[in-house]
């Protein structure tokens, strides 16, 4: 059913004929009568009662009359909505945020969004990457903070590149060296991240590249924890150059991982088949103004 027959038959009950409902609805008068005819014949029965220039609404009229003004309303409303949704006047984001350095990262970034628009609500989930891509497939996020590789069926725009540092304990052989790989951890004991975060899995893998399998001591989904375990003799740990930036707790030793291939790559990622919702892409849009405003050579 055709919602331009609807209005113009709507107008011409409300104006009482063809040719003041013509000229509300800004058509010629033959174009409104060709509309009702044919919503008649859609519908198989007559509509109006035409008597000379006037006109009245059969029974059958009245019921459609009434069922139009309210379809004719809802979509006047869903525009408006519409139109709210995409000033961002209202909605939602959900952002995924990973356990690892989105404080650091977003923090400021998520409190400017608010502030520019205020009547979004914002819906944050917390955990590591791998089970934040995992989410955002489900479709249960609109952006998610996830670490390169990203897998199939997500869009991503890189916003971190860096590489990690290695935390060494006191009294560690490798203390006081520029930069360590990872063949020279081989006799270590590690401490990795819990199960969910996507540095796991990569390290591992580096680690089997450079001809060793770590003895792994510990998980831990906390950068504060990681560092209190690493100051206690516990083993060596690994975390991305942002978060031990400010300082670490001694008496760690920081070193440079000498792996080109071994990075934190971050990302925003998003759905393929669902595309950026108005406010992710309101997000992503500051995310890059960040970025570009960042002095050069520093990290975003």
């Amino acid at each position: 059913m055709d919602l331009r027959s609807l209005r113009a038959f709507v107008e011409v009950v409300r104006q009482g004929g063809f040719s003041a409902a013509a000229k509300t609805v800004f058509a010629t008068q033959p174009t409104i009568s060709k509309a009702v005819k044919q919503l008649e014949d859609e519908l198989g029965t007559p509509l109006l009662d035409r008597v000379g220039h006037r006109v009245s609404l059969t029974a059958a009229g009245d019921l459609v009359y009434r069922r139009a003004a309210v379809m004719l309303a809802e979509r006047d409303n869903l525009r408006q909505d519409l139109a709210e949704l995409l000033g961002l006047r209202r909605g939602r984001l959900r952002l995924g945020l990973a356990r690892l350095g989105s404080a650091i990262m977003f923090g400021t970034v998520v409190a400017e969004f608010h502030r520019r628009h205020p009547d979004i609500e914002l819906e944050l989930v917390e955990h590591g990457s791998l089970h934040l891509s995992d989410i955002l497939l489900r479709g249960e996020l609109d952006l998610a903070m996830c670490m390169l590789p990203i897998p199939e069926g997500l869009d991503w725009q890189l916003v971190h590149d860096e590489p990690l540092m290695i935390l060494l304990p006191p009294g560690h052989p490798l203390t006081g060296r520029g930069s360590v790989g990872l063949a020279d951890l081989a006799d270590s004991p590690f401490i990795l991240f819990e199960s969910g975060f996507a540095l796991n899995p990569q390290i591992l893998a580096a680690c089997q590249r450079s001809g060793f399998t770590p003895r792994v001591v510990a998980y831990s989904g906390q950068a504060d924890f990681i560092q209190s375990l690493v100051a206690a003799g516990l083993g060596v740990a690994f975390l991305p150059r942002v978060i031990v930036a400010g300082g670490v707790r001694p008496p760690i030793a920081c070193v440079a991982l000498d792996d080109a291939d071994l990075r934190w790559r971050i990302t925003l990622a998003w759905r393929r088949e669902a595309g950026l919702a108005p406010a992710a892409a309101a997000y992503l849009a500051l995310v890059r103004d960040v970025l570009e405003a960042a002095p050069s050579g520093a990290d975003a």
